[in-house]
């Protein structure tokens, strides 16, 4: 089924590479990622080694929205290289290595996506909503536009999308709506807005996720495809500075659109792309600002599996 998280794999060589590059959550997001442990049992295990975390706080590590600092924060941190198989202080280097250089750390706006792959959020409200995890869809195009209010924030997205069937009778789609750290999925609003209607929302509020069941006005046949059209009012987070599309399977077409209000304009723009979760970015492309409309675009003809995005820098 074609949604923004990626199954990717984390493959063994990722997981050297961010050990030894960093940044720190996305070694500690690769290394969690490649040992299969849900949040909940990584939690678990700390308990065992005396160590008491909250899931909450082990999912802004990985987003890198917050930072181990305190002693027993600290001591966490060296129990997870034992928890996760990792050379003995890994993790605790690149930590100190961030400190050092301040100007290097980022807040990981769009990061959830590697977030969710670890934790199993998006596994467990996909079940809840009784979807399998071949949802009948081919996307031959899907065209994004995000928007970026007033006060930088992600105020809110919309998605058109051609799809084709792979068998008889598949009357719906599940999107996914990942926010920025800090979101409130609770606060969010799923519209509907051509050829589908809104059917079951579930939210997560620790990761700030969203899936929603937008049910089509017709039962496709083998072959066919269809056109429909929704959005998601968002703005419940604090400063965007990236979004970030992830793709499973090989698929068609794809573009994305950020658009700026006026009173928030960034000072450059920029697209990247990464085959995996724990890879690094590569295709680093300067994206132009246009004047009237205030935006910054990419097309990709032909999407292949892992990531692309457009990041901003504000000053």
């Amino acid at each position: 089924m074609p949604h923004a998280t990626s199954h990717a794999d984390v493959a063994p060589a990722d997981l050297d590479s961010a050990l030894r590059g960093g940044p720190f959550h996305v070694a500690l997001r690769a290394a969690i990622a490649a040992r299969g442990l849900p949040l909940q049992r990584v939690q678990h295990h700390l308990s065992r080694h005396g160590v008491k975390v909250g899931v909450t706080s082990l999912s802004y590590w990985q987003q890198g929205a917050r930072r181990p600092q305190r002693p027993e924060s600290l001591r966490a941190v060296r129990a997870l290289e034992e928890i996760l198989r990792l050379p003995e202080e890994s993790l605790i280097r690149l930590l100190a290595s961030s400190e050092e250089h301040p100007a290097e750390q980022r807040s990981a706006a769009r990061s959830y996506r590697s977030l969710v792959e670890a934790t199993g959020v998006l596994e467990r409200l996909m079940a809840e909503l009784g979807c399998p995890p071949d949802a009948g869809l081919d996307t031959l195009g899907h065209h994004e536009r995000i928007r970026v209010g007033g006060r930088r924030e992600l105020a809110e997205r919309e998605s058109h999308h051609i799809v084709r069937a792979r068998r008889d009778g598949v009357d719906r789609f599940v999107a996914v709506h990942h926010g920025d750290p800090g979101a409130v999925p609770e606060r969010m609003a799923v519209h509907a807005l051509d050829n589908c209607r809104t059917g079951r929302v579930r939210q997560d509020g620790a990761t700030g996720v969203l899936v929603a069941e937008l049910l089509f006005d017709t039962r496709l046949r083998t072959g066919e495809t269809f056109l429909f059209r929704y959005g998601v009012e968002d703005g419940t987070a604090g400063v965007s500075r990236e979004y970030v599309r992830g793709f499973g399977p090989p698929g068609g077409q794809y573009a994305l659109q950020v658009r700026f209000d006026a009173p928030a304009l960034p000072v450059r723009c920029h697209r990247f792309a990464q085959q995996s979760a724990a890879a690094p970015r590569t295709g680093h492309q300067e994206l132009a600002l246009s004047g009237r409309h205030r935006s910054v675009h990419l097309v990709e003809p032909r999407v292949r599996s892992g990531f692309v995005g457009i990041g901003w820098d504000w000053e």
